[in-house]
């Protein structure tokens, strides 16, 4: 029997076309929204004055924490641009007291057409960021900026600067939700690399 090859090889390519057009047309951040919570959280910190070790020692301090996310409005930018997005709530707690020490509100935005991923928040210190990354895996994502992605008030820059800041955020396969994050800080006159990580889980 002959085979026809340049059918089969047709129909491969509408396979693939499909394949690809079914990755880009689903919204990677569907799956985030809901209430996580975790209580397996490591923050490494610079230590403060006052607190019983010298000024910008490594702290370490065990937390957990609160994230709801919830479906944001799309937005068009410059009428090129599509963008999705969620919106989330983040309150951190220390293990050891149980009072917060970190609030952060901001959206988690998709941009369809051009393949990217962005993280725009705010946290009360009078510091915004926005971290940006190329979107290569719908369950994992890696968002980062530098200082020009920054807001700060002039006493940050003048005491606890932003350098840079990275994210990666991973939905795992047992239905998890985890990041590691570093914020590289200059602070008592020194660099520091700020680091967070913890493990949710939906609610």
């Amino acid at each position: 029997m002959k085979v026809n090859k340049s059918k089969y090889a047709i129909a491969g390519a509408a396979l693939l076309m499909l394949c690809q057009f079914s990755f880009a047309d689903e919204n990677p951040l569907t799956k985030l929204i809901g209430t996580w919570e975790g209580d397996m959280g490591v923050d490494v910190s610079p230590s403060q004055r006052g607190s019983g070790s010298p000024a910008g020692a490594v702290a370490t301090t065990p937390y957990y924490e609160k994230i709801v996310i919830s479906s944001g409005a799309g937005a068009t930018n410059a009428s090129v641009q599509d963008l999705v997005t969620v919106r989330y709530h983040q309150m951190v707690f220390k293990k050891a007291d149980n009072q917060q020490f970190h609030d952060q509100v901001g959206y988690l935005i998709w941009d369809k057409k051009n393949n990217k991923v962005y993280n725009s928040f705010c946290i009360p210190r009078a510091v915004c960021a926005v971290a940006e990354g190329d979107l290569k895996d719908a369950n994992e994502f890696t968002m980062s900026s530098k200082a020009n992605n920054l807001a700060e008030s002039s006493f940050m820059i003048k005491n606890a600067k932003t350098k840079a800041f990275t994210i990666t955020i991973k939905y795992n396969e047992d239905g998890t939700l985890s990041y590691t994050q570093k914020t590289d800080l200059l602070i008592y006159g020194k660099p520091f690399s700020h680091v967070d990580s913890s493990v949710l889980t939906k609610k």
